[in-house]
């Protein structure tokens, strides 16, 4: 009998207020409260309060027949606690019905796996200690940040103890072979790993409204059948997205929550095919075969890499910035400076740095607060620029310098330089007028 594993990332990020250059030294609060209060409160009346209450509906209706997985940054529970108390005690309610799941994760949705196992770690147990507080589990299945995943980074996760991790199905690690099974690590062959299915994932979190594609409108009619035509052998199918994909990137108004009430219903009334949580699915079946990934993949655009986050000179200019200031942060107990350095980790400042043209262009102005990647840049530099100073003054000790408002203006004007280039060369590749 195949199985549903139905998972759901819920994350929102504390972005940063227009933070100038003259502020340095003279403001050390450095996040938009305003926005984050609205866009917290729009997002839990547009998503997280509807769908919820959809998914209670569902295992009220259903039971142990019906089951969900989250994984909730601990950047978002606190928002939660600060802006939206009644979405956290709806997520409290899921986790007492025994049909929710919730995952561990980095605490600050960082992309610190990349960088320092003992930060890493520290925000593993971090995280963890909060997913036990609010909903009474202990997580036994890891995702990483925007399912970031990679053979050494699967070895970290199982040295914590971690029996699964869920990753993306990417087509260039796959090849031939499909996600529709359970695999491993190819370091610490004891963890398991569940892929994303990709396509069918995406066919609602992002082509359900687009009267563009072929295959609009989808109903659940449709969307039950294409499941049913696969592969009776093939084990498990992980449909993985962003939980704001109800309501929110694909609007109430097409049809989007008509859709997550019937397509479970269909599945459950009309088939044999069940659903699991993410570590029950882990529990059932055996890997088929260890799975090679060397460099990082993720669930992000088309490329399934690292490019939405670190690449480009700007990304990868903060990235270092930010992680130069490890070795004096670990001497450090104090809580407002441990708070600043969680938020300042949220992968999504990054993310607004990317200057990708292609069709990944949109997804990545999601709730930006920035007009560009470069105001992105200046701002957050601007930022860690003060926080670099108000750290060495607290600890003294050797830290790269911050660059000043000339030198970042200068990076930026090159970067520009060199974007022009590329995008001319790609418009005329053979040199053609």
């Amino acid at each position: 009998m195949k199985t549903i594993c139905l998972y759901f990332q819920v994350h929102q990020p504390f972005r940063l207020k227009r933070y100038r250059f003259f502020d340095i030294g003279n403001d050390h609060y450095y996040f938009d409260d305003f926005n984050n209060r609205a866009i917290m409160e729009k997002v839990a009346n547009n998503c997280y309060l509807p769908a919820n209450q959809v998914m209670l509906e569902l295992i009220e209706k259903y039971g142990k027949k019906f089951k969900v997985t989250y994984s909730l940054s601990g950047s978002v529970m606190e928002q939660f606690e600060m802006y939206a108390p009644e979405v956290l005690e709806s997520f409290k309610k899921l986790a007492a019905t025994g049909s929710v799941e919730f995952l561990a994760e980095t605490y600050s949705h960082s992309l610190s796996s990349l960088r320092d196992k003992d930060e890493f770690v520290r925000q593993v147990k971090l995280h963890g200690d909060l997913i036990k507080k609010h909903f009474k589990q202990t997580p036994t299945v890891f995702r990483n940040t925007e399912l970031v995943y990679s053979d050494e980074i699967g070895e970290m996760v199982a040295q914590l103890g971690y029996k699964a991790m869920i990753t993306e199905g990417a087509k260039h690690i796959l090849g031939w072979k499909s996600p529709n099974y359970l695999y491993n690590n190819t370091i610490d062959p004891k963890l398991k790993l569940l892929l994303k299915n990709y396509t069918l994932s995406d066919d609602i979190a992002f082509r359900f409204s687009n009267q563009g594609w072929g295959e609009w409108p989808l109903t659940a009619d449709k969307y039950v059948g294409w499941i049913k035509a696969i592969d009776p052998k093939q084990e498990v199918l992980n449909l993985f997205m962003d939980y704001e994909t109800f309501g929110e990137h694909q609007d109430a108004r097409t049809g989007i929550f008509e859709f997550l009430k019937a397509f479970p219903s269909q599945i459950i009334d009309k088939t044999n095919i069940g659903f699991l949580t993410a570590s029950e699915v882990a529990k059932k079946f055996d890997p088929v075969s260890a799975i090679n990934v060397p460099d990082a993949i993720s669930w992000a655009d088309e490329e399934r890499d690292l490019t939405a986050w670190l690449g480009n000179e700007l990304q990868d200019e903060a990235y270092e910035k930010l992680y130069a200031l490890l070795p004096i942060i670990e001497k450090f107990t104090g809580k407002d400076i441990i708070s600043d350095w969680q938020k300042l980790q949220n992968s999504d400042h990054f993310y607004y740095m990317c200057t990708k043209w292609f069709s990944d262009g949109d997804v990545h102005k999601y709730f930006n607060p920035y007009n560009s990647p470069y105001d992105a840049f200046i701002n957050y530099m601007n930022v860690i620029s003060d926080f670099t100073s108000r750290v060495k003054a607290l600890c003294p000790v050797s830290v790269e310098e911050e660059l000043s408002e000339e030198e970042i203006q200068a990076k930026i004007k090159s970067y520009q330089a060199s974007l022009r280039k590329i995008k001319a060369q790609k418009k005329n590749p053979k040199g053609k007028k």
